[in-house]
């Protein structure tokens, strides 16, 4: 890694919570910064943790599959590491993971991380928030999936894209509909009847564009709920 990238990669917020920098430095010594296109796979369920991904640019999704049937279980971006709970504990991994979108990714080397995890108690503390983060987010897309239909996790999906990109009524969705699909646990043709019985809820949807002309009235279908959705949308 060349000199600039790695006080770079020191300013990240996995690093937020390091007490001593020299652990930062060991961490670094070993890892690697490299470039994805999109589409490539980065890692595949069953193999060994050899280590820590974190998104510095990009958008990833982490997927599984079993027999002939794959589903989509979390997309993910800059700032977000993958899978912290696999490098912690030394066995493989559970999910697999591609690049959506050209993507820059810091590799750190597993072993590197237990030391530092062992060694230092701020880096320690914040692995564990975000273990604990991770967990109440598993736990909100449970319930979500349980407790919700196809519709109601589209509506509610949709509030929350509009939320993240300013409320204003009106965006291109992130991915492909095919991937938006898997993660909310509907098959492509589900999804595509769902987008149609929105209109009456005042949604539009052409091509990638989505235009929610009346939240109030889409927000009646969804019911945000803080316990499934975190923050009222």
């Amino acid at each position: 890694m060349r000199s600039q990238d790695k006080e770079e990669m020191r300013r990240i917020g996995f690093f937020r919570g390091v007490d001593d920098p020299e652990q930062v430095d060991a961490m670094l010594r070993g890892a690697f910064l490299q470039r994805f296109p999109a589409h490539v796979e980065l890692i595949q369920t069953g193999e060994p943790a050899d280590f820590l991904h974190v998104i510095v640019d990009g958008t990833v999704e982490m997927f599984s599959g079993h027999r002939d049937r794959e589903t989509t279980l979390g997309v993910s971006g800059p700032g977000d590491s993958f899978i912290l709970a696999a490098v912690l504990f030394d066995r493989p991994y559970l999910q697999s993971a591609r690049a959506l979108t050209a993507a820059r990714i810091l590799m750190v080397p597993a072993e590197a991380v237990r030391q530092a995890f062992a060694a230092d108690a701020g880096f320690a503390r914040s692995v564990a928030e975000s273990l604990a983060l991770a967990y109440r987010g598993l736990i909100m897309e449970l319930k979500n999936q349980k407790l919700r239909s196809g519709l109601e996790r589209l509506a509610n999906w949709l509030l929350a894209h509009d939320a993240a990109n300013g409320s204003k009524g009106r965006f291109d969705l992130p991915f492909d509909k095919k991937v938006l699909a898997a993660r909310l646990g509907m098959a492509p043709e589900v999804l595509s009847r769902s987008f149609a019985a929105l209109v009456p809820y005042e949604v539009v949807v052409q091509g990638p564009s989505v235009v929610i002309r009346d939240p109030a009235v889409l927000r009646k279908l969804a019911q945000p709920c803080t316990t499934i959705d975190g923050a009222t949308l």
